[in-house]
Parts: C-alpha cells; structure tokens; sequence
C-alpha cells in the first residue's frame, strides 16, 4: 500500500486513518495503535523538517509490518541541540526506537522506517530470531 500527503499539519492524522484503513483488519489493536503512533511521528517530522509532499508505503506478511515514510528534505539532523527541561518536542525517533522492532533511515535522505514484528509462531530457523528451533 501507498499514499501520498500534502506537506501539511492535517498529514499525519491523514496517515493514522490510512493505515486502519489498510490494515486494520488485519492487525491486533495493540498492533494498529504501535503503528499509528510510529507512523504519526515519522510524518510529523517529515512536515517539520521536510520540504514536499510525503509519501506513506507499508506492508505486512505473517512476520512484520514495515512502514516507509519519504520526503524531499535534505536528511536527519545529527546535531545535539540544547533545550530546556520543559521543551516537549524532538522525541519522536525516540518513541520510534523504543516501541518498533527495528527501525532506520537511508544515508543522506528522508527516507526514514520501521518495523512491527508480529506475534505468532515462526516456522524455520530463518524466521526464528534466536536461532532455535521452534517448541511443537
């Protein structure tokens, strides 16, 4: 699935109805609120940072969701900014880090994503994380 947003405030609540839309008969509701959020975050700071419109891919199989989110800005930022204890903003890849399974972003773009991995069992060693072998 695809979609593109306008470079605007209304982008990312845009984006949250696209995906229960997409996705949410398919996924657990605790599923569809991770990637609600995550996706939220990401298009916010695509309409922060970014300069176009914003394009939203996604897609999901039995082992994960996998949220795509690109802009035509000039990158992240990699800077430490000094703020004070009250400012609320730029938690947001930190929100993404810590509730996605995994998460990045392409070298030297905006092209930033993550992934939900999804509960269940995982058949073959290649699709068990830690290698062993699956409980019957």
């Amino acid at each position: 699935m695809s979609s593109s947003f306008p470079h605007d405030a209304t982008s990312a609540g845009t984006a949250r109805r696209a995906l229960a839309e997409w996705f949410g008969s398919h996924l657990q509701e605790r599923e569809l609120e991770t990637a609600t959020l995550l996706t939220s975050e990401l298009v916010t700071n695509a309409v922060r940072h970014g300069k176009s419109d914003i394009t939203v891919r996604a897609s999901l199989d039995d082992d994960r969701l996998l949220i795509e989110v690109t802009d035509e800005g000039e990158g992240l930022e990699q800077m430490i900014r000094e703020c004070n204890f009250e400012h609320v903003q730029g938690w947001g890849l930190k929100i993404v880090d810590s509730q996605s399974s995994r998460w990045g972003a392409h070298e030297g773009t905006t092209h930033v994503w993550f992934e939900l991995e999804r509960r269940g069992p995982r058949l073959g060693a290649d699709k068990n994380p830690a290698g062993e072998p699956n409980e019957q």
